[in-house]
């Protein structure tokens, strides 16, 4: 629910880029910078988060990541210009930024290492029941009260869950339940012996193969619209599409990796993430667009859980956090860059030329980074 009601706000500017695009007239580099401000302070807020809640703990960080985004947001909604609205978004990517590497370890510490992977799964049906919800809500409400009324909508349930979640886990998480979490951290094995080697080749995978796979999702509603003669509401609703398969394909995934190892899926799934955007340039609106955003969903939601139990296998426990800030840093940052330069392509040369050099990229990084991962123990 905590994971639901985070990403609430921060899944809308996808979805309203077609509303707030048409508003302030902007080129496709422009409305890029519209989800690159988020997620560019979002990525800088998860390295001191990350180094904060191995120090302090993760409720306070929670807090401040679910509390700052609706405050943040209601700021968004009262936006009047282009400038400003970066500046608002810029500050909710910065606030958000203290809920992943708090809550991540948080989970992991509570669950034996056997399951994890499964919990880690559960933990992301949250996440992707928001990105599910908020296209449709984000279609209605815009289309009823404007781009601005979606933020204002959603900032109200955000602020009043995270001030219940925060009062919750005081109250759980007592000093008890604190040292029997560290005593098992305590108790933990080290990672084997190449972990930094595999998690460089993992980071440089998600960096370079992950970000430009990832950062043409900005630009799925804008492409249905303006190549494939979509409405607006419609290309707003379609990443709807995209996570509906998380609400079950996240544990799914996670069980899978608890079975059979987390490389194989993590190798494969980044694979496929590279043929499905290539493909993307060959569809028209219908059943193979659908399909193939449907498919996405799928790949998207096992590849998640199992990526985290990865750099948790790879980690020592004192350090969790601060490595799971550097990872969801390095992916906000690199979605972040590559879209601009994703927008400027689209610009010159059309969507098939972007679309062609995402999935080509994506594969190839991820064959050579394959070799190094797979040197060792999964």
């Amino acid at each position: 629910m905590a994971h639901c009601a985070h990403h609430l706000l921060t899944a809308l500017p996808m979805p309203l880029l077609l509303f707030i695009r048409d508003e302030f007239k902007l080129s496709y580099t422009q409305a890029s910078f519209v989800t690159s401000a988020f997620a560019l302070s979002n990525g800088a807020g998860q390295l001191p988060a990350g180094f904060l809640a191995d120090r302090i703990g993760p409720r306070i960080l929670i807090m401040v990541g679910i509390l700052g985004v609706a405050a943040a947001g209601v700021l968004v909604g009262f936006s009047q210009t282009y400038i400003m609205l970066l500046v608002f978004l810029v500050l909710m990517g910065l606030l958000a930024g203290g809920y992943h590497p708090a809550a991540t370890p948080l989970i992991s510490a509570s669950i034996e290492p056997k399951k994890r992977g499964r919990a880690l799964g559960f933990h992301l049906i949250g996440g992707n029941a928001s990105f599910f919800l908020v296209p449709i809500i984000a279609g209605a409400t815009a289309g009823a009260w404007g781009w601005r009324g979606s933020f204002l909508c959603l900032a109200i349930p955000t602020a009043l869950f995270g001030l219940l979640f925060f009062i919750y886990l005081t109250r759980w998480a007592g000093k008890s339940q604190i040292e029997a979490v560290k005593r098992g951290l305590d108790e933990e094995e080290p990672p084997a012996p190449g972990n930094v080697r595999r998690l460089v080749a993992f980071l440089t995978m998600s960096v370079l193969g992950g970000g430009t796979g990832m950062s043409i999702m900005a630009f799925l509603a804008l492409y249905a619209k303006d190549e494939l003669g979509a409405s607006e509401q419609t290309a707003a609703s379609l990443l709807s599409i995209v996570f509906f398969s998380g609400l079950w394909a996240s544990p799914v995934g996670g069980y899978l990796s608890d079975r059979i190892g987390r490389v194989p899926i993590i190798i494969v799934t980044s694979v496929v993430s590279g043929i499905l955007v290539y493909t993307l340039q060959f569809t028209t609106l219908g059943i193979g667009f659908y399909a193939i955003l449907f498919i996405m969903g799928i790949n998207n939601a096992f590849r998640m859980p199992v990526s985290e139990v990865f750099i948790m296998d790879q980690t020592t426990a004192r350090h969790r956090s601060t490595i799971y800030g550097v990872y969801y840093f390095t992916m906000q940052y690199t979605g972040a860059i590559f879209a601009p330069i994703m927008g400027q392509i689209i610009d010159r040369w059309g969507f098939d030329v972007c679309f062609t050099i995402a999935g080509v990229t994506a594969v190839t990084v991820t064959l050579v980074c394959s070799m190094f991962l797979r040197s060792g123990q999964d």
